[in-house]
């Protein structure tokens, strides 16, 4: 697959979930790369510049597919040849997949020593990392329950109850709005993110945040599970993560719409610090205002200061 249909099916959602896209992206940079097979630097450098902005173009709300991108083509703009800039972006993109791919299974093994014999769980949509994690916990022999929310418009929850019932989970569906019903019988809520603001704020499905308030009333532990490559290094310096809304076709028929009605279909919404109790990331249990730190250490200063595109 093409890198320009890579990211028309980022942009249709035929490729979706924050590490597939991700590492989606860092392989048709990486590919766009080896595909040129001449000698001009410049020509080169206007090709993976094309690429990159086509990528980011596909979901520009996605965080994680930005540093995938930035990840690909770090330490480029001092390359003296092609082929070294070939070379390089090969290198950072398997880089780049190696860590993310492993990321899911270190969270699942950290986050698992926060669950007990006898929880109940509650997740939201359909995130992998939050998934490792109930996967995990399941594996090392506790007795535990989840609840998935079926995650409308998209269904996503259809797809965390495959998942989680063929590892063995005991897993009950519920519709979006029972949350706060079934709030009494939960012990802890994990989700995803899909941005990880530098204040601690976690974007994620639409709904998280609604999930998130019900938990705090209910005093029930809402743990965020992430990789670092979701940390946002745009918020630094103040930048408005942008909630993407999509066509009202995916609510409803447009046909059926009655005159003077308008549908709105946010994607996002975003979560306050201090509704999270701890997020859970490949290097540790963190709390949600130490995100800064993370974004210094693990994305490096170049990140925040290359924060064009």
């Amino acid at each position: 697959m093409g890198l320009i249909e890579v990211a028309d099916s980022i942009k249709s959602m035929e490729i979706r979930g924050a590490g597939l896209i991700a590492r989606s992206a860092a392989e048709a940079l990486k590919q766009q790369a080896l595909d040129y097979r001449g000698n001009d630097l410049d020509e080169l450098r206007r090709r993976l510049d094309d690429g990159r902005k086509a990528l980011i173009a596909s979901r520009p709300t996605a965080i994680s597919l930005w540093n995938a991108v930035q990840a690909t083509m770090r330490g480029s703009s001092t390359v003296q040849s092609a082929e070294e800039l070939r070379s390089l972006v090969a290198a950072n993109a398997d880089a780049f997949v190696e860590r993310s791919s492993k990321a899911v299974e270190i969270i699942g093994r950290i986050g698992s020593k926060r669950l007990r014999s006898g929880m109940t769980i509650l997740t939201h949509c359909n995130s992998k990392a939050a998934l490792g994690v109930i996967k995990a916990a399941h594996a090392e022999g506790k007795d535990i329950r989840a609840y998935a929310t079926e995650s409308r418009p998209w269904r996503q929850g259809l797809l965390t109850i495959k998942d989680l019932s063929a590892a063995g989970v005991p897993t009950t569906l519920i519709i979006d709005s029972a949350v706060r019903w079934i709030m009494k019988e939960v012990d802890v809520v994990l989700v995803g993110a899909d941005t990880i603001c530098s204040n601690g704020a976690v974007i994620n499905k639409i709904g998280t945040s609604q999930v998130a308030l019900a938990a705090n009333e209910a005093r029930v532990p809402f743990i965020v599970c992430a990789e670092t490559y979701k940390f946002s290094p745009k918020t630094v310096y103040g930048e408005m993560v942008e909630i993407e809304e999509r066509d009202a076709s995916e609510v409803m028929d447009p046909r059926l719409i009655p005159p003077k009605v308008s549908v709105r279909n946010p994607v996002f919404d975003a979560t306050p610090a201090e509704y999270i109790d701890s997020i859970v990331t490949e290097i540790g249990l963190i709390s949600p205002y130490a995100a800064y730190e993370v974004i210094v250490k693990e994305l490096g200063q170049e990140s925040i200061f290359d924060i064009e595109g």
